[in-house]
C-alpha cells in the first residue's frame, strides 16, 4: 500500500513510518522543514531502498499541500491512505482566564484546518485506490466524555476534528472508504512527555493494521483507540 503520513519527523509520526515500512508499504513522510537533516528518516531510507518518500508537508500552508499532492500524484499516480498525525500542544496550563486566544487559533489552525486541507488535496489520490483509508490521529480530549477543563486548545481542536472524521466516514463510507478517529493512548513523545506511561511503537503499528484492515472495527466505531476499540463520545 501506499501511505501518506504527516507530522512525520518524530514521535508518533516517526514510529509509524517505521512500522509501515518494517511492513512492506511504501511510505510518503510528510514533514514540515526537509532544509534540516533528519537522521532517523535517512536510516530508514537506507535500510528500505525505494520504500519510503520524504517530501515537505506544512499542514499550516495550502500551498505548500498543494505541491506535495502534485509531487506525490507524479511519483505514485495515487495513495491507499493518510494517516493525519501533525499537531501541535500549547497552553496546556492556562486557564480560560488567562488563555491568549492565539494559542487556540494556531491549534486549530494545525490540529483542525491542517488535517482538512490535507483530506481536500488529497482525496482524488485516494479515490483511485481499492482501500482507501482516512485515520485522524486524534484524543479522548476531544470527547464529551474526556472533557477535564483544560488544554483548551489541544482539546477543542481535536473535538473538532472527531466531528471532521465523522462527517468523512457518513460521506465516504459509500465509496469503499473506511474512516478513523483514533486515540493513539498517553504515549511518550515530546508532546506526551517522559512520564507517559506508553511507547509510541504500540499505536503505530495499531495505526498501520487498520490501513490494512488486518483489525477491523465493529461495525459503525469510528472514534476508537489503535486497538480498534471504540472510544466513547
Amino acid at each position: 500500500m501506499i501511505i501518506l503520513i504527516t507530522g512525520a519527523s518524530q514521535g508518533l509520526g516517526l514510529e509509524t513510518v517505521r512500522a509501515a515500512v518494517q511492513r512492506g508499504h511504501d511510505v510518503i513522510a510528510g514533514i514540515r522543514n526537509t532544509a534540516v537533516d533528519n537522521d532517523p528518516l535517512k536510516d530508514l531510507q537506507n535500510a528500505f531502498p525505494g520504500k519510503l518518500t520524504v517530501v515537505r508537508l506544512d499542514v499550516n500552508n495550502e500551498q505548500v499541500i498543494r505541491t506535495a499532492k502534485d509531487t506525490v500524484e507524479q511519483q505514485f499516480g495515487k495513495i491507499d491512505a493518510v494517516i493525519n498525525n501533525a499537531a501541535i500542544l500549547l497552553a496546556r496550563d492556562s486557564s480560560i482566564e488567562e488563555l491568549d486566544l492565539a494559542d487556540m487559533e494556531q491549534s486549530m489552525l494545525t490540529n483542525l484546518y491542517g488535517p482538512m486541507k490535507v483530506v481536500k488535496h488529497f482525496l482524488p489520490l485516494l479515490r483511485l485506490s481499492t482501500s482507501p483509508c482516512i485515520i485522524n490521529v486524534s484524543s479522548e480530549a476531544g470527547s464529551f466524555k474526556g472533557a477535564y477543563g483544560a488544554d483548551y486548545p489541544y482539546a477543542l481542536s481535536k473535538s473538532g476534528l472527531n466531528y471532521f472524521s465523522a462527517q468523512l466516514r457518513k460521506t465516504l463510507t459509500p465509496e469503499g472508504f473506511v474512516v478513523y478517529a483514533i486515540h493513539p493512548g498517553w504515549i511518550r513523545t515530546s508532546m506526551g512527555g517522559e512520564q507517559a506511561i506508553g511507547d509510541p511503537k504500540d499505536p503505530a503499528l495499531g495505526l498501520i493494521r487498520l490501513v490494512e484492515r488486518e483489525v477491523l472495527p465493529a461495525q459503525d466505531s469510528w472514534m476508537i483507540n489503535h486497538h480498534g476499540e471504540p472510544m466513547p463520545f
